[in-house]
This record gives C-alpha cells, sequence and structure tokens, in this order.
C-alpha cells in the first residue's frame, strides 16, 4: 500500500518535533512520508529524501522519509514566518496531487497557523477543511472527531451560537448525515452504520416547552430517513447520550453545533482525538490540536494525538 501523506503544516509549530517522534513509534508499522523543507525537523534527525515514495516502509526502519519542499525561509520555533506561508500551502496542495495520483494512500495535515498564511499569502479559506473541500472541486466536506470510544460530527461548526438556529437547516442536517452514513460505510468498513442524532435544545426540545425544532422538523426528517433505510435514532437530549452505556448503542453521533460534538469527545480523550474530514474523495486525517506555538521546540510536545491521526488514515485506508 502507499504511504501516507504528512503535510509539514506551519514549521514554527510543533508539527515537525511531532512528526519525528510518532516516525520514532510507527516505523514501518504506519508507513508515512513527511512533506516539507529538511531544514525545518529538529537538529539530529535522521531523515532520506526519497523520489519513489513506494520505498517509504524499507526507509522508515533507519530514517524519517521524506519528500523534500523547499521554503523561502528558516523555522524559529514559536515564531511564525510569513515569508514560509506559501510552502504551507503548496506542500498541501503538493499531498491532494500524490492521494490523487496514488502515490499516497491518504493525507495527514499537521496543524497549520490561518493568520500566518493570510498575512504570508492571503489565503482565502477559514482553514484545512474548507481548503481541501476547494482542492477537490467543491465537495461538501464534514468534520468528523473520531477516538477509540466515539465518533462525533457537529453538522454546524464555526458559528456564533445565537446564529446555529438559522443556520441549522433540514438541508444541510440530510446532508451531514448521508455524508457520514457513507463515510462509516467506506471509510470505517461498516456495512450498516448506526447513527444517533442530538436534539439542538435542552431535552431535544422537551415536547416543545424548550424549544420546537425537534417537533417542527428534525423528528419528522429523521423519521423520513429512516424510512429511506438510514439506521438512525433521535433526536436524543445531548445530555444522556454520551455516557458508556450510550455509546455502545450507536457507531457515530451527529451534533447540531461545535461543543455539542467537541466537549464530550474532548473529556474523554483530549490526548488522542482525531479529526476526520468526511465528504472528500479521499483520506484525511488530523490531529485535534492546533500549533502549539508556546511549546514548539521544547521537546514537551504530545504526539499522541498525530500518531492516533496516523495510524487512523492507516486503517481507513485498508478499508
Amino acid at each position: 500500500m502507499a504511504p501516507i501523506a504528512l503535510t509539514c503544516g506551519e514549521p514554527a509549530g510543533v508539527g515537525p518535533e511531532i512528526a519525528v517522534r510518532a516516525w520514532r513509534e510507527l516505523r514501518s508499522d504506519c508507513p508515512f512520508v513527511w512533506i516539507g523543507d529538511p531544514r525545518h525537523l529538529p537538529p539530529g534527525t535522521p531523515f532520506e529524501t526519497l523520489d519513489d515514495v513506494f520505498g517509504a516502509a524499507a526507509i522508515s526502519q533507519r530514517a524519517l522519509p521524506v519528500v523534500a519542499h523547499p521554503f523561502a525561509g528558516e523555522a524559529v520555533p514559536g515564531v511564525p514566518d510569513p515569508a514560509n506561508a506559501q510552502g504551507v500551502i503548496d506542500v498541501i496542495e503538493r499531498a491532494v496531487a500524490m492521494v490523487n495520483a496514488g502515490t499516497a494512500s491518504s493525507i495527514c495535515t499537521a496543524p497549520i497557523h490561518k493568520k500566518a498564511l493570510i498575512d504570508g499569502a492571503g489565503f482565502a479559506y477559514p482553514g484545512h477543511t474548507e481548503f481541501l473541500g476547494a482542492l477537490a472541486g467543491g465537495a461538501q466536506a464534514v468534520m468528523m472527531l473520531a477516538c477509540d470510544e466515539l465518533r462525533v460530527v457537529p453538522t454546524t461548526v464555526h458559528v456564533a451560537l445565537a446564529d446555529v438556529p438559522r443556520a441549522l437547516t433540514p438541508e444541510l442536517l440530510r446532508r451531514t448525515i448521508e455524508i457520514t452514513a457513507d463515510a462509516l460505510r467506506t471509510r470505517f468498513g461498516l456495512p450498516a452504520p448506526r447513527i444517533a442524532v442530538a436534539g439542538l435544545n435542552p431535552h431535544a426540545g422537551e415536547s416543545g416547552a424548550m424549544g420546537r425544532e425537534e417537533l417542527d422538523w428534525i423528528a419528522p426528517l429523521l423519521a423520513q430517513m429512516r424510512a429511506e433505510g438510514h439506521g438512525l435514532s433521535g433526536p436524543h437530549s445531548a445530555d444522556t447520550l454520551f455516557h458508556s452505556r450510550a455509546r455502545a448503542g450507536y457507531d457515530a453521533a451527529v451534533c447540531m453545533y461545535h461543543d455539542q460534538a467537541l466537549i464530550p469527545i474532548k473529556t474523554i480523550d483530549f490526548d488522542r482525538g482525531v479529526n476526520v474530514t468526511l465528504g472528500l474523495p479521499f483520506i484525511r486525517t488530523s490531529p485535534d490540536h492546533g500549533t502549539a506555538f508556546d511549546i514548539a521546540g521544547t521537546g514537551r510536545a504530545n504526539p499522541g494525538s498525530l500518531i492516533a491521526a496516523l495510524r487512523l488514515a492507516h486503517r481507513m485506508a485498508r478499508s
């Protein structure tokens, strides 16, 4: 199988050092190639540049396999340089080209710093997900957060809480559920996925006493989709959806807004949560944390989320 393409992300952040620590733990068990400027790797890192990425597994036994991509500047930990912004963007595009060509099985992206990309290259996207959707021809991308105990999908993401009821539409919820169900079948190997859907309001509206969205259109939409063959339950009261017995009854939970989805998964497994982008024509995972400029270069960054992201990309590619 082709290796995973791991993008370097923001070179002044923790991305380079956790990539090296992930390689030391995974070696050839989960082959990946790091795409970036070798000057940005921690001093003393054993690496080998390669032209044929299918040799990555053999090289991984002794060194970090690197697809070299020159950047305009050096990297000072904790201090993003706008001169490197275009390089960060180009590396993401290069990873997409590799997976489209079949020379990479999937993409794993290290964290980027959006302000540095805007300042240095006029980056026009809110983040990785939207940029990857554009590179995939305008595909509607859906964010899943996953760990061993839970998978959650927020229907609305970076939207102010006051704006969620307007942003949340039957069309958006239907499409989010459909993309989630398709990914569970094709990427996670679950032929009959079970999806639990949270309500929008406290106690899922409590029969209209705390909000009418559940009565007016959420429950009817779920009933219609169940009749179409989807394995759905809900709308559930979110405060009882994430304890261990409840989690045993579904494969993924579709939530209505950002914190409803992210609080439970970050409580259950803060260090090993993985961001998975659904709806793309290729597999993309990412660690569920940022650039961590405050600890970059200190050796204190936890590579657990990146390791989990690489392992999940490998399992999804095998599925």
